[in-house]
């Protein structure tokens, strides 16, 4: 009898969304090399932080971490931190409408890394920044929907 594989939970960027107010989300591709995808399969990346940005009609996702392992031979294995900024796969129309969100004053940023299926997916998002008090307000309503649940 076969076990059921259990699909693997993305990478949530959570600060986003408390930095953020989200408007519309598009999924696209990123390029990556062999260790990297070995990473973020592995769950060793970090998105906190990171921005979309675009360039030469391209999106590029900047200031992303993942933690590569790099086997050299004699030595062991060690671990690097690889913030390199990387392209991000998008039809042209799609460019173009965050390209006049970025120009309106928005900002892009990464919410999630998909791997669960053959290809590893970026969500992305327009977003407006928050203020100091929109920020205190929603830890405020967090503690008050905290403390209700516990009694």
């Amino acid at each position: 009898m076969k076990q059921k594989s259990r699909q693997p939970e993305p990478i949530v960027n959570r600060r986003a969304r408390f930095d953020y107010e989200l408007g519309d989300d598009l999924v696209v591709g990123i390029e990556l090399t062999g260790p990297e995808t070995r990473a973020a399969r592995d769950h060793r990346v970090q998105l906190k932080g990171a921005f979309v940005t675009i360039r030469d009609d391209q999106l590029w996702l900047n200031n992303a971490s993942f933690s590569v392992k790099h086997h050299e031979p004699g030595q062991g294995s060690g671990t690097a931190v690889d913030t390199r900024p990387r392209r991000l796969l998008a039809h042209r129309k799609q460019i173009d409408q965050f390209a006049s969100a970025k120009q309106s004053g928005l900002t892009i940023v990464p919410t999630k890394l998909l791997t669960a299926g053959r290809y590893i997916k970026l969500v992305i998002a327009t977003g407006k920044g928050k203020k100091r008090y929109d920020k205190r307000q929603a830890i405020k309503q967090r503690d008050q929907a905290r403390e209700s649940k516990q009694r």
